[in-house]
């Protein structure tokens, strides 16, 4: 590496956007004098247009000197091997390397634990062009290169230049759709980055899962105020039930007379479960009640103890009983491949977890059949078929999340919206319903913010009051693994035999059959025939 025509190229940029933003303020300062303002001009609308104006351009300037900084990191790394000897043993090149990344920490005012994360973050960041190209002209931010730093790592060349082709280049052969990487808030991109790395190493996820599940833990740590964090490492379908029946127990308690919010509840309930204790709904007291107990009464803090709640066996986990969706590959339901399945609210989990959640007749979880052809969901099962509900379990595997831009709230806490209103003619149809989580849900009806049209396939996009247009953030299915030996249908050989038998014109597509049509009804009531599972016992290691 060396300092040389990339970075003055970089620099180039960097000298543009300060030019840029060195305009808008000069405008800016024109306004608020008042001079050479015309009377047609909005004054206090310009200005707040500038300050948006503005923070793009400083968005871009900051992303072209992360740039810059990468490249020094990288640059000051190399430079210091470079001043050793050739035969320098390894020792001395450790301390050497050793001492740059301490230089970087004082310079920077950083640990120096962080500093040689930033090291190993800006290699492997200038390792990739497409990703320095994406940074130095601001199209993202350092976070989305450090995300793809961090996803990258312990894959071949081949798979992450494989992982950068998908995401940046849209010549690719099959390139990621949807909104662009520096157009997606950091946590979207990396979970698309995250799902796309875990499909195309599905080898490699049922060690790391197993590796996962050794180290499981509960953690512990104290807060301001008296309050303390407790978290907990688990499987991702423990996690999600954990989550959601905590969510189903909080809904459940409300009512008009409980003053806890939502997000009180949850911790409640979820407390409360942990304890043995039942959770009991606070409601109003009396005069004569408060002045005996008014603490205890109004904190609903669900420390009550209730004989019928305890648990007999607290090693055991229970049947998780709350509303999962998991999408599982047809093949790799039959064991014909090992292609992840995915869990809704959680991302993609090993195979083997996924047969046993089918196989184990878990009322609460989904089976989601996905065409192999394309990845697109089939059919939900309709053990509990109610039309509502089916078509709001759709448009959760079609949105995944909240559909407005930048919004990461998982979608059983959404909910869903006409996106022309009904009043003023709005369908009933998935052209023109959309998940939206209640924050934006009023956002949208109380503001300019205008959303697309929706598509069977892709969540609507969204156009803000000034005028700036947002891609949908939609949901990037990948086509299903097919077992070796095997060719997908649309690469089958046309027998040119013309004794060939023709079909007889009474096959038709699954999907023109209505969800009304009895036909369906006989397919769930079809029993599931797994094959022996290799992984059965995924939650043991085997050493």
């Amino acid at each position: 590496m060396g300092i040389g025509a990339d970075l003055a190229v970089v620099m180039e940029g960097v000298s543009a956007s300060v030019a840029a933003l060195s305009g808008l303020v000069l405008e800016d300062a024109a306004l608020c004098s008042g001079a050479d303002v015309g009377a047609e001009v909005d004054v206090l609308q310009r200005r707040y247009r500038l300050c948006l104006e503005r923070l793009e351009v400083v968005a871009r300037l900051e992303a072209q000197l992360a740039a810059v900084k990468a490249q020094d990191v990288a640059d000051a790394v190399e430079i210091q091997h470079a001043l050793l000897p050739p035969d320098a043993p390894v020792e001395e090149r450790t301390f050497a390397e050793m001492s740059a990344v301490e230089e970087i920490a004082g310079i920077l005012t950083i640990s120096s634990a962080a500093a040689g994360a930033l090291v190993e973050q800006s290699r492997r960041v200038c390792s990739l062009p497409p990703v320095v190209e994406a940074l130095s002209t601001g199209d993202m931010s350092w976070q989305h290169a450090r995300i793809v730093a961090d996803e990258t790592e312990g894959l071949t060349p081949a798979g992450a230049d494989g992982l950068v082709a998908h995401f940046f280049d849209p010549d690719a052969p099959k390139p990621a759709r949807g909104a662009a990487p520096g157009d997606l808030v950091p946590s979207r991109f990396r979970a698309k980055v995250r799902a796309w790395r875990e499909r195309h190493h599905p080898g490699s996820l049922e060690k790391r899962h197993a590796k996962g599940v050794a180290d499981r833990r509960m953690d512990y740590a104290p807060d301001h105020d008296g309050m303390a964090w407790l978290s907990l490492y688990l499987p991702g379908d423990t996690a999600c039930a954990i989550w959601n029946r905590s969510t189903a127990t909080a809904r459940g308690l409300q009512n008009p007379d409980e003053p806890r919010t939502l997000t009180q509840l949850r911790a409640d309930a979820a407390a409360s479960l942990l304890l043995g204790a039942g959770l009991q709904p606070t409601t109003k007291h009396t005069a004569a009640a408060a002045d005996t107990e008014p603490a205890a009464a109004a904190a609903g803090s669900g420390n009550d103890a209730s004989p019928g709640c305890a648990s007999t066996d607290i090693g055991k986990i229970p049947t998780p009983r709350a509303d999962v969706l998991v999408t599982v590959p047809v093949f790799s339901l039959l064991g014909l491949t090992e292609e992840p399945a995915v869990l809704d609210g959680f991302g993609p989990v090993p195979a083997s977890m996924a047969r046993k959640l089918v196989a184990g007749g878990a009322e609460s979880f989904y089976r989601v059949l996905v065409d192999p052809r394309d990845g697109a969901p089939l059919e939900i099962g309709r053990t509990r078929y109610r039309l509502p509900e089916t078509l709001k379990k759709w448009l959760r595997l079609r949105d995944t999340t909240c559909t407005f831009p930048g919004c990461t709230n998982h979608t059983p806490d959404n909910d869903t919206d006409h996106l022309n209103p009904w009043h003023h003619g709005g369908t009933t149809g998935t052209h023109n319903l959309a998940q939206l989580c209640p924050r934006h849900h009023r956002l949208k009806h109380h503001t300019t913010w205008t959303p697309d049209p929706a598509t069977k396939n892709k969540p609507p996009g969204w156009t803000s009051p000034t005028g700036r247009h947002y891609k949908p953030e939609q949901h990037d299915p990948q086509p299903t693994h097919w077992p070796p030996e095997t060719l997908p249908l649309a690469e089958l050989p046309t027998c040119p035999d013309p004794e060939t038998e023709e079909p007889d014109g009474n096959l038709i597509e699954p999907d023109q059959l209505p969800p009304t049509d009895p036909v369906w009804d006989d397919f769930y009531a079809m029993p599931f025939l797994l094959p022996p599972d290799p992984a059965r016992r995924w939650d043991v290691v085997l050493w």
